[in-house]
């Protein structure tokens, strides 16, 4: 039995759709140990769980909660599993081409191995790298301009658990049918009806549509929280960088992201009903598609990277013992950024013929944004400069920033230039310029926010031994595993190849693989530093002057007590946070009860229906999808006639809560 789509007739089931046994790939070896990895994985959680009596505090006070801190958390906790997924299939494609010179096949069969590269795209960009900075944005943000939560607390809840569910949808793939093997953007024609018969990818379609809804409200969540909620006397000039920054990555999801949903509302519409918005048929035009998922994509990578500007900027001026140097032009850079990065989308395919003028004004408008980017490299350069810097384990992960970040960064201005675009386009030298910029700046800032913000989030440290060898595993493989991919692109290897005919570029790919591994042995020393630091929490307690002190917002505790918050918060001018520092830090005293939403089961429902609906889509399973998008919209009609949403907390609660605080 075959699950190539192109050789399996469709055959419709009244009750299963398009859905049979041949979909489950039980005759892959890979597909079937890593099943049975995940379910022996999936049965001891369940059973801890149900040891130690985990289910009600999990569902109570976080599957439920609407505290922006517990959801920026649970943000960052699906970021790290679904990078696990997304490595594990990284390593599969380094393994593959490590072996595959000179007409070697390798291991992994050419249908597997598409499905590989773009399962990896597709959940990197997606499900890690939005999770994280999100994550970070939702837990930061609101403390920083002293709100005591986001605008929509239940809106924050339902848009997290809507990214879970496209998530989940991505991973089902994996056991049952197939996913996406079109690369991450899945251009058409490809990506159509007629080249992609199989399930994978309407499951690419509803994932990232189902996660779409969710990354979009949070957009506008966000947006509201820091124009109407900013603390007494906070002008918008008087934010922290931070903050800034978050507005200019929210204001960019809000106006890209609908420009995503449209293009793949189009693509579904392609595929379910045979219309020719991206064919060569009946007036279609697949550069159509092109120019709109690039008009969202570029965008994309700016909403990735600005908010790790805002995590690298508090943490130069923390560690220099110096307010951030050049704050105004520091806010205009990213403005500059924000607005730059809609008009530069065509350098993605500078070689589709559109000719000198066309690609001589977005090859100049790529240079350009540089600028702004050369600015804020500059102002923490002379931020450190005659400052006290101090090497903690935040300041590793900025200066490796620093470094691999402008590396990147100048092979981007050479892939701007169009003749040399011409040559390099499609390349691994393109991918090797991805991967600097998105590891570089992305994931070392990240890393860098964890390791900063921890201490804020939990009261205690990470183990600095293990968040080092992180560090230097993660620093050491990135430039194995990606300088060689920039020599084999100036020899002409082209991407989403899994095997190649050259035997003299083999060493090279054996290089790049074993960079993999020691970027593999840097995830698991994240996780082992996870470990220990909580095993150690009470030797690594906040006390003394850690940098905790310089990260607590508005002398909020750490971890900051769920229900209640300072009351005294008044800003008289730009850094005001500093000037309480060098004033003389103390914690505030003037805590109250505030006004918080009650926990709703309702953004987990509604997310858990929206997943079924996806599913049922893809299959093509007509009642199900009926029923399940009819629940959803039940339940969430249901849910905007509770009126008693909303409650004070009991003073003795708060009390209660603070005494359990102080006794850990």
């Amino acid at each position: 039995m075959s699950t190539d789509p192109l050789n399996a007739p469709e055959v419709l089931s009244p009750i299963f759709g398009r859905l049979t046994l041949d979909w489950i790939p039980y005759h892959e070896p890979i597909l079937v140990g890593t099943f049975i990895a995940v379910a022996l994985g999936g049965l001891l959680v369940l059973a801890l769980m149900t040891r130690y009596r985990l289910w009600g505090p999990l569902w109570r006070d976080w599957v439920t909660s609407v505290d922006h801190k517990k959801i920026g958390i649970m943000y960052m906790v699906l970021g790290f599993i679904m990078m696990v997924r997304g490595f594990a299939d990284a390593l599969m494609m380094r393994a593959q081409q490590a072996m595959a010179a000179g007409g070697a096949e390798g291991y992994l069969p050419p249908h597997h191995f598409d499905q590989v590269f773009t399962a990896h795209g597709v959940i990197m960009i997606f499900f890690v790298a939005m999770a994280f900075v999100t994550g970070i944005m939702n837990y930061v943000m609101p403390t920083q301009i002293g709100a005591r939560d986001v605008a929509f607390p239940f809106l924050n809840n339902f848009s997290f658990w809507m990214t879970v569910a496209g998530a989940l949808l991505v991973n089902i793939s994996l056991f049952i049918g197939e996913f996406a093997r079109v690369g991450w953007l899945a251009f058409p024609p490809l990506s159509g009806s007629a080249f992609s018969t199989g399930p994978g990818m309407d499951y690419y379609l509803w994932s990232l549509q189902i996660a779409g809804v969710g990354t979009t409200l949070s957009g506008i969540n966000l947006i509201a929280t820091i124009l109407k909620m900013r603390a007494p006397g906070m002008k918008m000039m008087d934010m922290p960088v931070f903050t800034w920054t978050a507005l200019a990555t929210n204001v960019l999801i809000v106006v890209s992201f609908p420009v995503l949903t449209a293009t793949l509302a189009l693509l579904t519409l392609d595929r379910y009903f045979g219309m020719h918005f991206f064919t060569n048929d009946f007036g279609g035009n697949p550069m159509m598609y092109i120019n709109l998922i690039w008009i969202w994509g570029h965008p994309e990578v700016y909403i990735l990277i600005i908010p790790i500007f805002g995590v690298i900027s508090e943490i130069v001026a923390t560690f220099s013992g110096k307010p951030l140097f050049g704050y105004k032009t520091m806010v205009w850079a990213t403005a500059c950024i924000m607005v730059l990065s809609f008009i530069v989308w065509l350098h993605h395919f500078f070689t589709m013929g559109s000719g000198a003028s066309v690609n001589t004004f977005f090859g100049i408008s790529t240079m350009i944004i540089s600028i702004p980017t050369g600015v804020k490299i500059f102002n923490w350069l002379f931020t450190m400069y005659k400052g006290r810097v101090r090497l903690e384990l935040p300041m590793y992960w900025a200066l490796g920033f620093l470094v691999t970040f402008t590396i990147g960064g100048m092979t981007g201005v050479m892939l701007a230039v169009p003749p040399v675009d011409f040559q390099l386009h499609n390349t691994l030298f393109l991918i090797a310029h991805f991967h600097n910029v998105i590891i570089g700046g992305v994931v070392f800032g990240v890393y860098a926010a964890v390791s900063y913000w921890w201490p804020k989030a939990f009261g205690f440290r990470l183990d600095d031994k293990w968040g080092k060898r992180s560090f230097w595993f993660w620093f050491s493989g990135f430039y194995f595993a990606f300088m060689p991919l920039y020599a084999l692109g100036l020899m002409g290897a082209t991407r989403r190849v899994n095997q190649y005919p050259d035997p003299a570029w083999q060493p090279y790919f054996i290089v790049a693989a074993f960079g993999a591994v020691l970027i593999l042995l840097g995830i698991v020393s994240t996780f082992v530093g996870f470990y220990v630091s909580i095993r150690d929490r009470k030797r690594l307690a906040c006390g003394g002057d850690p940098w905790d002190a310089r990260t607590l917002e508005w002398a909020t505790q750490s971890p900051p007590a769920p229900y209640n918050f300072p009351q005294d918060i008044h800003v008289r001018g730009r850094d005001e946070f500093w000037r309480m520092k060098q004033e003389g830090f103390r914690w505030s005293e003037n805590y109250h009860p505030i006004h918080m939403p009650k926990g709703t089961a309702t953004g987990v429902l509604v997310s858990a229906f929206a997943l079924v609906f996806g599913f049922a889509m893809v299959w093509y399973i007509w009642w199900l999808a009926i029923v399940s998008f009819g629940a959803m919209l039940a339940i969430g009609i249901g849910h905007t006639f509770n009126y008693n949403r909303d409650y004070y907390v009991p003073a003795e609660v708060v009390a209660a809560t603070e005494a359990k605080g102080a006794a850990a």
